[in-house]
């Protein structure tokens, strides 16, 4: 039987209330078109011999499976976008390998898009993860420093310098420049904590703040992050972003792979004119999906298509099923 299989977390197949509006838009419209669709439990484990042992097209939840009838899915920095991608979600994406052109991008359109997408969240100072509400002055011109979790393996897979040696490469800098960095919200290592305090002691540029994110970038001469959505909000701000880790937004900003390049890096980042409207119109509009279009079971096929799959091969009727 062909059709598509979804590989998502076990706990939402459990209770399927918890079904992000995304999959859930995308199964219901696919069936009432009279594709077959199944739920199944992602093992990263086996999920490519499940894929070989088929002749269906798989979605794969977070995933970074390889293979023509695999693309991987998962939120794309900011909702409602999500990538649908043949080599992994964000930073694995192959988004990174395609070429950007600004000149491409109608202006007046991309400038609309960018405004409605600083209404949704820099107006209403809203992020990815949950923001305190109050306000913090920040120090104006600042050079902003975001954090993330270490643990996270896709942040380990994809750095180019660690968490201490970026923070280490920004203060070797000789730049009166006020320094703020904001912890990742969920990051409690203790020794991360430690090493913040000692160099929060020591060099009095240094500010460490659990500030909302928009109050940090409203006040920001740069943004400097491993790979974080963060940047994608830098861009939202104006604001120049220097990346180092792998990234697939890495078009419209500089990215450092060794400590030593900081220094010339943050100084380019500033000085250059950056097209961020235009990028961020190509990157959501042009390459993920929109699960808030009422074309996005239209858009989600095209991609399908894109890959070579016979997309008639799953429209054979049958049961939406969540299979174990």
């Amino acid at each position: 039987m062909t059709g598509f299989v979804f590989h998502l977390p076990g706990s939402v197949l459990a209770d399927l209330s918890d079904l992000k509006p995304y999959y859930k838009k995308l199964a219901d419209g696919l069936a009432a078109r009279g594709h077959v669709v199944d739920l199944v439990p992602h093992n990263r484990d086996s999920v490519l011999a499940q894929v070989a042992a088929s002749d269906r097209f798989h979605i794969v939840d977070h995933g970074t499976a390889r293979h023509p009838r695999v693309l991987n899915t998962g939120i794309a920095y900011v909702y409602p976008f999500w990538n649908l991608d043949a080599w992994g979600i964000r930073a694995l994406s192959s988004i990174a390998e395609k070429p950007f052109d600004y000149n491409e991008v109608d202006i007046t359109t991309a400038r609309n898009f960018a405004n409605r997408l600083r209404k949704r969240w820099v107006v209403a100072r809203m992020s990815r993860y949950p923001q305190p509400t109050r306000l913090t002055v920040i120090p104006a011109d600042c050079i902003a420093i975001f954090l993330q979790a270490e643990g996270n393996r896709d942040v380990m897979e994809t750095s180019h310098l660690d968490l201490r040696q970026m923070v280490k490469a920004v203060l070797a800098r000789p730049d009166p420049h006020p320094i703020v960095i904001k912890p990742h919200p969920l990051d409690d290592d203790a020794a991360t904590k430690r090493f913040l305090n000692r160099i929060a002691a020591r060099d009095a540029r240094v500010r460490v703040v659990d500030a909302n994110i928009h109050d940090i970038l409203s006040r920001a001469a740069a943004c400097v992050t491993i790979n974080s959505a963060v940047g994608i909000e830098a861009m939202l701000h104006n604001v120049p972003v220097i990346l180092c880790g792998k990234s697939d937004f890495h078009h419209a900003a500089v990215t450092v792979t060794d400590p030593g390049g900081m220094d010339a890096a943050v100084d380019l980042a500033i000085s250059t004119d950056w097209p961020h409207d235009a990028f961020l119109h190509w990157y959501f509009m042009q390459n993920c999906l929109s699960a808030g279009r009422d074309s996005l079971v239209d858009d989600f096929l095209a991609k399908v298509a894109a890959t070579g799959f016979d997309i008639a091969s799953a429209s054979q009727t049958g049961p939406l099923t969540a299979a174990g």
